[in-house]
């Protein structure tokens, strides 16, 4: 009993010492975290804002998130620069952008790889999804955890959509990646690469006929206010990345990297529970608004399919077919 006694205050002790240590390893810090979209009902903003709070109660109120929106802090293209030079701290951005600094992350890009949320996070948060994000640090930047954008579609201000002829010739803002350029032009579309922040001006001033989101992003930019109809096709999933910038993460102790990491995955949870809940509520605020909601039925999805087929293939040969049979193989045991 003694014995028993004497232990649990050892412990008591030890758990007392620990988290005093743990305190001293924490400073008072700020942080800037970027995102190229609005504030409010945009997929990734309820995990910024969930995110900031949890690293503030878990470090005492040392350290501070300050979220900065509407690309304040410059395009993705610029931050990313900005997280290589330890000048933005933090961002959350398409993890197909970042193809750029190490270009196996173009397959999270891929039309068509993922069916389902499951599948999504099952390869995002397993082995494969910890082997991009690692490719990143010798290029200046960790990843901290995979949040989502979502499911992406079609807007145009020209016509409704119900069939893949009905995309030919539209000019189409795509995100600035090459497999973007390659699928539109596969569709006999004309790709815009255009950096998200000067999308809505583009459609405003009809530079280009539309553009392709999630839903929620189309809903978050009032994009019903320049343009007329939305197919849903679901071509692309996006996940997005948690960024850190190697530069600031190298001077930061163990703990307040523990709460910086922690935080980021936990947040991603509440992020990607959000996002899924808003589609149903977001595709009704689109057509309260006046767009036009259309879906293509099953034989446009395969035919879209298979116009893809050749990018696919093009794209497998430039990121690697290791890299693309392996994620395949997890998706074929998912799929049983």
């Amino acid at each position: 009993m003694k014995y028993m006694l004497l232990k649990a205050v050892a412990l008591g002790v030890a758990a007392i010492t620990m988290a005093t240590a743990s305190a001293q390893d924490i400073k008072e810090r700020a942080f800037k975290f970027h995102l190229a979209g609005p504030e409010g009902n945009h997929p990734a903003s309820p995990g910024m804002k969930k995110f900031a709070d949890l690293v503030s109660q878990r470090s005492g109120g040392k350290m501070k998130v300050n979220l900065f929106f509407n690309s304040a802090l410059g395009t993705d293209q610029a931050v990313v620069s900005s997280l290589k030079g330890g000048t933005v701290e933090m961002a959350v951005m398409n993890t197909g952008i970042l193809a750029s600094e190490a270009k196996e992350l173009a397959i999270f890009d891929f039309p068509f790889l993922f069916a389902n949320e499951k599948e999504s996070d099952a390869i995002v948060d397993g082995p494969i999804g910890k082997k991009m994000h690692a490719l990143l640090e010798p290029k200046g930047i960790v990843g901290l955890a995979y949040w989502e954008l979502g499911y992406r579609q079609m807007t145009n201000s020209k016509r409704a959509l119900n069939k893949v002829e009905d995309i030919e010739g539209l000019k189409l803002r795509v995100i600035p990646n090459p497999i973007n350029v390659a699928w539109v032009k596969a569709l006999g579309a004309n790709p815009t690469p255009m950096p998200f922040a000067e999308v809505y001006a583009g459609l405003e001033q009809k530079a280009i006929d539309g553009q392709e989101n999630p839903i929620g992003v189309i809903a978050a930019n009032k994009f019903w206010e320049v343009q007329k109809f939305v197919a849903i096709t679901n071509h692309q999933y996006n996940p997005q990345s948690v960024l850190f910038s190697k530069k600031v993460w190298d001077t930061l102790s163990g703990a307040e990297r523990k709460v910086l990491a922690d935080a980021a995955v936990e947040a991603g949870a509440v992020q990607r529970s959000e996002s899924r809940a808003q589609v149903a509520t977001n595709l009704e605020l689109l057509k309260k608004n006046g767009m036009t909601v259309t879906s293509f039925p099953p034989a446009e999805v395969s035919k879209l399919r298979e116009k893809m087929k050749p990018v696919i293939a093009q794209f497998t040969a430039s990121v690697g077919e290791p890299l693309v049979n392996e994620v395949n193989a997890e998706l074929a045991k998912l799929r049983k």
